[in-house]
């Protein structure tokens, strides 16, 4: 049988910091059920709670987040600057450098326990790519690989024509992710002018809208991202009221 995914779609929200504390709290909520099964005596364990994956879907506000070894000059906007368009920003717990947020991009926080697919962060991150890839290509879109670069990018081997439409940043404790990807649909990519993405120097970053030349249905893209995850990971998702 499939593995249950719970899927939940959180909408627009206008704080960054409510739904990484929400992540926060689901994470903990996972890594305390598995502590608790590993010290329960084999008898008792049938009593206790398993873990339970989920996936997010959310559109943030305008943010920058900056993962835990990024650098403070890739933040090319001042302070005063930043507040007056209303941007935040948050030094955060994932991998990676900085990266924007913001309406008409859609956001995957996938909370996994690898265990009960496979430990292998490598593995999982080029699933989570694979899922982008197959989306884009239902656009007619040849989404791609960057050799050491994670992500989703369209022509990465042709030097001066790179361009990323699809940026992840993981935290991993106990095997439980959190934290995702950020796929650009119809996103104002005037955004990302203020940054150096990703940390990567000299490289573009694009979107859907932009490279078909036209807005995307956004319910579109998520319903297909949706069947693209279920694909890859070879899971069902469910609504929270509808889990078996």
């Amino acid at each position: 049988m499939q593995q249950e995914v719970l899927f939940q779609d959180m909408g627009r929200q206008p704080h960054y910091k409510d739904v990484w504390d929400y992540q926060e709290s689901l994470l903990k909520e996972n890594t305390d059920r598995k502590a608790l099964l590993r010290s329960a005596d084999p008898s008792e364990s049938g009593h206790l709670l398993p873990t339970v994956h989920r996936l997010l879907f959310v559109e943030h506000e305008p943010v920058y987040t900056l993962g835990k070894n990024g650098k403070e000059e890739h933040v090319l906007i001042s302070d005063e600057e930043r507040e007056q368009k209303n941007i935040e920003y948050f030094h955060i717990n994932r991998g990676g450098d900085i990266t924007f947020h913001g309406p008409a991009q859609l956001v995957g926080y996938p909370i996994l326990d690898l265990e009960k697919f496979k430990t292998d962060l490598g593995w999982y991150l080029r699933s989570l790519e694979e899922v982008i890839i197959l989306t884009m290509a239902e656009y007619g879109l040849k989404g791609d690989r960057s050799a050491g670069e994670t992500g989703v990018w369209i022509d990465p081997d042709i030097k001066g024509k790179e361009r990323k439409i699809c940026a992840m940043g993981i935290k991993c404790s106990r095997w439980i992710t959190m934290h995702g990807f950020a796929f650009n649909v119809n996103t104002d990519l005037d955004y990302f002018g203020h940054i150096v993405p990703c940390g990567i120097e000299n490289k573009q970053v694009t979107s859907l809208q932009k490279e078909l030349g036209k807005e995307v249905p956004f319910a579109e893209v998520k319903q297909k991202v949706k069947t693209n995850f279920e694909k890859v990971f070879q899971v069902h998702l469910v609504e929270p009221d509808n889990a078996g």
